[in-house]
């Protein structure tokens, strides 16, 4: 069930643009496959989706063609043109994006393997980060705040 929901999420992405989870999961409604936003989440991270610029300027699920991306490039790309703050909370740093942006750049942090994180978690518009500890989180907020600055 699992891998033909991810087929269809696949054909609904390259037949159209869904530019948030909400119209994915009506999307994949409309073809009769009944799932929650949880699940589409969780798809669009194992299926490693990217939300990419599209030539009318508005971004929209893809995926990826190349397995061998440089996650790095695609992450910082995210962050600058999607971040608009970064703050932390002892070990917890919370990063602010654009509507519908976090999720993906969420996604592009978890593959990079960063073992300092224990854990993310991506709303719409924001993205908490779980550090084992203060320092971490500290280290991940001015790394963060870096890659951000760094145009």
């Amino acid at each position: 069930m699992k891998s033909s929901r991810h087929e269809k999420i696949l054909e609904i992405i390259n037949r159209q643009p869904i530019e948030t989870q909400d119209e994915l999961l009506e999307a994949l409604s409309r073809e009769g496959c009944k799932v929650t936003q949880a699940t589409i989440s969780r798809d669009i991270k194992d299926l490693r989706l990217v939300k990419t610029l599209g030539s009318d300027g508005r971004y929209r699920y893809t995926a990826s063609q190349d397995n061998t991306v440089d996650i790095r490039s695609s992450f910082s790309h995210l962050l600058i043109t999607s971040v608009l703050s970064i703050d932390r909370a002892q070990n917890i740093v919370v990063v602010k994006t654009l509507g519908g942006m976090a999720n993906a750049l969420c996604a592009a942090l978890d593959s990079m393997g960063n073992h300092s994180i224990v854990g993310t978690l991506a709303g719409d518009d924001t993205i908490f980060i779980a550090c084992r500890e203060n320092d971490d989180a500290s280290q991940l907020m001015a790394y963060l705040k870096q890659q951000k600055n760094a145009r």
